[in-house]
């Protein structure tokens, strides 16, 4: 059985008995801990798929330990130019133990619920293609006003449209007058 659940805001595939290093924890070296958002849960039968998370199921782990991680070393250099800078750090670490994945009021996911995770790739040949409808705009008479609350952008498209010549030189003033004739 394994359920993927999100601890210290990352998500993890955790099995039971399994140790894993996640973003240091605030709680104490072994206390137990308990996570609540778990987004999926397989128990080798069924899967369970959580709309966002799975009510009822939680993972229980106990802190062994926090740690510090790695050390991470960047080195900076530019030839020639006597630059050098060092610099590091070490990410802050807690080990966890997973001792239990607890599953109370979970419902299997049902071919719905994985459907709405998963959507086909193939429509349903026997469903009907949805009919797109298409508005004409209404043809309203645009005073001087309305062209000078327009971009200059669209002032082009409305000079395309009638036919105006050298268009794309024009400046906006220019636009609007030789639209409005």
């Amino acid at each position: 059985m394994y359920a993927i659940v999100e601890i210290a805001g990352q998500q993890f595939k955790v099995i039971q008995d399994q140790k894993l290093y996640v973003n240091r924890l605030a709680d104490k070296e072994g206390s137990k801990v308990s996570f609540d958002k778990v987004y999926l849960l397989d128990d080798g039968k069924k899967v369970t798929v959580g709309a966002p998370s799975i009510k009822g199921a939680s993972v229980k782990a106990k802190v062994v330990g926090h740690l510090k991680g790695d050390k991470v070393i960047v080195f900076k250099k530019k030839r020639r130019k006597g630059y050098r800078v060092k610099n590091g750090h070490r990410q802050a670490l807690s080990q966890l133990l997973v001792e239990k994945i607890v599953v109370s009021g979970s419902k299997s996911a049902s071919k719905s619920a994985l459907e709405k995770v998963a959507p086909e790739k193939s429509p349903s040949k026997n469903k009907a293609p949805a009919k797109v409808s298409i508005k004409k705009p209404v043809s309203k008479k645009v005073t001087r006003d309305d062209y000078s609350k327009m971009t200059v952008a669209e002032l082009k498209s409305a000079a395309k449209v009638k036919g105006i010549l050298g268009y794309n030189t024009l400046k906006k003033a220019e636009l609007i007058s030789a639209i409005s004739k």
